[in-house]
């Protein structure tokens, strides 16, 4: 057996238990160990039965002294027992569970946890956590309260008596269950384990041991216990993902050549003189960036992120022009069709000057460029007309990683084309390089001269029909106004768009029939797409219905309302790039945020968007809120899986990174760190699988 050994074939789970624990993505022994629980319930406090008091979470050790089931009136059971210790007796309850009486048996020392009750005068115990303890005399009832002390073993218990794991659960595998397994294998675990990192850091950074600390976040003595755990493991977790980043950045540049590009400044200069505004610092700063990397037979690999309408296209459209002037083709992927023909638009207006010509390559229509726009079906059927020197990958974090690889694998020829990523996403520094540690970072923190704050408001559910009112208004003035419908799943699925669909409905109703509503989703044909995109961008549709899947691209000056259904639903980074959406004109614009939610925290999350207008504060504020995986709204392929690592810790993932680079730069092929080399390869292994 070693850690990678399948979940059904451990003993005691087989098949029927192993399908249950692949829901909570639970694969191999090691899965298992590293289901971390969420919270602990502290039982700690052992108390004598007199010394009960009510409300308060406790722990007491006896011996039952009688049990049954009782049938109510309602046919249902309750099972009432007697348990005695050295002190006193209380009266314990369960409901529905008449099978404890073949479990329990009268004379049997237990061990109780939960939270004491009045019934009347008398403390109870209702439904209480429980566990059989060892008896130096089986089921022997005892006479008196005098002799329940020589009955009982005090041993360690799993279940009570103790700080109690708290684990995420799934239909049919409780915390118990889970408790029990865990505590089983954990030690299989530990015999088959050897710690992978380094001594040196261990002992440099204070770090536990990592079996100590796998023992001590299952299953602590003490509050303190967990603490020293989770640093190691958030360590663990920030330092392997920095040392695959560094291993692929050396594999990228050292492994492949790429073409030398010569910026031809007198082009340069043209393309920007005739821009019909401004380039702001931050994008003279990048474009200054992307050459210089270009200027170089290494691969450059660099991620621009800036809020919506901070000017990346343009920014890659310079990169582009390099490309052109010296002899190579450009690849732009977009997540959707609806952003490919977006960029297309936007490229073939700004190079208009330079007779540059921009292709589009989708599923719908295919015309080959210089610079080609397409989506995935860039990777499979198209074919270049010369040497593609530049790929550009926006919202990358919506292409698996095999994806973007193929990009690379099918247009390569002799030379690997230059890499430059780009997302509207607004990710904090530190996440940005914890995830993309093997990329160089370009930041457009600055938005163009003329751009208005949107104001933006949490509506409850009560003010919706004053929010349709003023959306009414508006569009009376000749304003037009998006509606945005949830995700209900990851990607665009026929749930997705019947939730759409009914909402489009409902609305019709809510306007006056002179208002012309259009309805937008993914499953519609792209002739059928292209129609109602053109109707609203010419204000013969006033309200678009729309899915977020779709929105991201669309550009319509004249859209001064933003409405969001299900606000709660979204990380404050997805709020801030669905409400640039709007504002884009001179118009005075609005984002309404709806929501169902009574939670203070969610309220309190969804009103920081009305005082925060900086697409990276509102990212910091949501990864402290809600952890990583909210910034982006979902789990992405290709992005780690942290179960631990706070990473808004700043401290951890400048130490993690440093004890990384070192490695690094003292042995780049960890000849001398085999286990660690080993860890590397699992991992890389386990999230460098496909969509």
């Amino acid at each position: 057996m070693d850690s990678n050994t399948p979940i059904e074939n451990l003993p005691g789970i087989g098949t029927y238990y192993a399908r249950k624990l692949k829901r909570l993505e639970i694969k191999t022994l090691e899965d298992l160990i590293y289901h971390f629980p969420f919270r602990y319930d502290d039982f700690s406090q052992i108390s004598t039965i007199s010394n009960l008091t009510p409300g308060e979470k406790i722990s007491i050790q006896g011996v039952i002294w009688q049990i049954k089931n009782i049938r109510t009136r309602s046919g249902k059971f309750v099972t009432v027992a007697t348990i005695v210790d050295q002190s006193a007796t209380i009266e314990v309850i369960w409901f529905n569970q008449p099978y404890l009486t073949k479990t329990l048996k009268a004379g049997l020392p237990v061990s109780l946890s939960g939270k004491v009750q009045l019934d009347g005068n008398r403390p109870k115990l209702i439904s209480p956590s429980y566990e059989v303890l060892r008896s130096t005399h089986h089921s022997l009832v005892p006479q008196n309260l005098g002799e329940v002390g020589s009955l009982i073993t005090h041993d360690s218990t799993l279940h009570t008596g103790r700080l109690v794991p708290i684990y995420p659960e799934t239909e049919g595998l409780s915390s118990k269950w889970l408790r029990a397994k865990i505590a089983n294998f954990l030690p299989v675990h530990k015999d088959i384990t050897r710690d992978f990192l380094p001594k040196k850091i261990i002992e440099d950074q204070k770090l536990e041991p990592l079996n100590s600390a796998l023992s001590k976040i299952h299953f602590p003595k003490k509050y303190a216990d967990v603490d020293i755990a989770k640093k190691r493991l958030a360590f663990d977790e920030i330092f392997t993902t920095q040392l695959m980043s560094q291993l692929r950045k050396k594999d990228w540049q050292e492994k492949r050549n790429s073409p030398k590009m010569k910026t031809n400044k007198k082009k340069l200069t043209l393309f920007i003189k005739k821009l019909p505004f401004n380039l702001t610092n931050a994008q003279k700063r990048s474009i200054d960036e992307i050459l210089n990397d270009l200027n170089d037979t290494r691969p450059a690999n660099r991620l621009l992120e800036g809020d919506v309408g901070s000017g990346k296209t343009v920014v890659a459209a310079a990169a582009a022009i390099a490309a052109f002037e010296n002899g190579f083709d450009t690849l732009f992927a977009a997540p959707t069709e609806i952003l490919a023909f977006q960029h297309q638009k936007t490229l073939d207006s700004i190079l208009e000057p330079l007779n540059i010509k921009v292709g589009i390559w989708t599923a719908s229509k295919k015309l080959n460029g210089d610079i080609t726009c397409g989506t995935h079906a860039l990777l499979t059927s198209f074919k270049p007309e010369r040497q593609v020197g530049l790929v550009i990958v926006d919202e990358q974090h919506r292409f698996g990683v095999a994806q973007r690889a193929k990009l690379f694998l099918n247009h390569s020829q002799k030379l690997t084309p230059h890499l430059l990523t780009m997302t509207a996403t607004p990710i904090p520094r530190t996440l940005a390089l914890t995830l993309y540690g093997d990329l160089d970072l370009s930041i457009l923190d600055e938005m163009p001269k003329g751009r208005q704050k949107i104001a933006t408001f949490v509506v409850p559910n009560f003010k919706r029909n004053d929010a349709y009112r003023f959306i009414e208004k508006e569009i009376k003035t000749g304003k037009q106004a998006f509606i945005l419908t949830p995700f209900v799943e990851p990607s665009e699925t026929m749930a997705t768009v019947k939730s759409a669909t009914v909402e489009f409905e409902k609305l019709q109703t809510k306007f006056s029939k002179k208002t012309k509503l259009g309805l937008l989703h993914g499953r519609l044909k792209s002739r059928e797409k292209e129609k109602i995109m053109g109707d609203f961008k010419n204000n013969k549709i006033q309200i678009l219905v729309a899915t977020p899947v779709v929105e991201v691209g669309i550009d319509v000056p004249n859209a001064t309302i933003m409405l969001i259904e299900s606000a709660e639903r979204f990380g404050l980074a997805q709020l801030h790039q669905l409400r640039g959406r709007v504002g884009r004109g001179k118009h005075k614009s609005y984002c309404f945020l709806f929501t169902d939610s009574r939670s203070e925290t969610s309220i309190k999350r969804l009103k920081s968007m009305g005082k925060v207008h900086v697409g990276f504060e509102l990212a910091e504020i949501d990864l402290k809120m809600r952890g990583p995986g909210e910034i982006f709204g979902l789990t992405q392929s290709g992005f780690f899986n942290f179960k631990v690592a706070d990473l808004s810790d700043q401290k951890l993932i400048s130490t993690a990174q440093a004890e990384a680079k070192k490695i690094i730069e003292a042995d780049p092929n960890l000849k001398k760190y085999p286990l660690l080399s080993e860890k590397l390869t699992t991992l890389n292994l386990q999230y460098s699988q496909p969509n």
